[in-house]
């Protein structure tokens, strides 16, 4: 722990392209990227589902279908899939972010239907009574309720997609992923432990702050 501590102080280790600072950033992009697309997949097709009842079995079906499936495993047939097509830079990066979008698309789709499902019935039926069309139902009613559970699903998200995209250090991309792949490589465990330590404290940072800006957005009275 003390040579974990000493590799996680000094200075020479967070500046640079591969310094800690330079790592960090780019795997939060990694992780924010994914989080993105896989949301806006999932939320309108779960809030779809949730809404209309349609659909539920094949999308619990299939979510449950994707989270059996190794990550690394999925890196590497997505990767021999896409990056023979891919002629730039990216021909690593790309696959990486696919892998991500699809582990982090089944939490955010649960979350969303399973939120519009749970609205209580009578919420609805005071909606359509007051005039309300189906799509102001929707978005008045049961998006607001269904908020604490599409927030739970989203950081479920958050926290696979940045514990995962370490990964993508495996295929030569960034990330805090390289501090474990390179500390590997040299034997150098005080670097491999300090990039694991950083991973496990990043996605707490960002948990942390889903469930403030959750605490924001939700009612008060739907909070508990």
């Amino acid at each position: 722990m003390i040579d974990v501590w000493t590799w996680l102080t000094s200075g020479a280790n967070w500046v640079g392209t591969d310094g800690i600072w330079h790592r960090l950033v780019q795997h939060l992009e990694y992780s924010a990227s994914s989080l993105a697309i896989a949301a806006l997949i999932a939320i309108p097709l779960g809030l779809w589902i949730g809404h209309t009842g349609r659909g539920r079995v094949v999308a619990v079906s299939l979510a449950n279908g994707i989270r059996s499936i190794p990550s690394l495993g999925l890196l590497f047939i997505v990767l021999l899939i896409l990056a023979p097509h891919i002629h730039s830079g990216d021909a690593f990066l790309i696959p990486s972010i696919v892998v991500l979008v699809v582990l982090a698309i089944p939490p955010i789709l649960a979350g969303a239907y399973a939120g519009v499902e749970q609205v209580d019935p009578a919420a609805r039926d005071a909606g359509r009574g007051m005039g309300l069309t189906a799509w102001q139902v929707l978005w008045r009613i049961e998006v607001p309720c269904a908020l604490p559970l599409m927030f739970g699903g989203f950081r479920s998200a958050a926290l696979q997609v940045v514990a995962t995209a370490t990964i993508a250090a495996t295929v030569s991309v960034g990330g805090l992923g390289r501090f474990l792949i390179d500390g590997l490589a040299y034997r150098d465990y005080s670097m491999m432990a300090g990039g694991a330590l950083l991973v496990g404290l990043l996605a707490i940072s960002v948990d942390a702050v889903l469930a403030g800006v959750q605490r924001l957005v939700v009612s008060p009275g739907l909070r508990s």
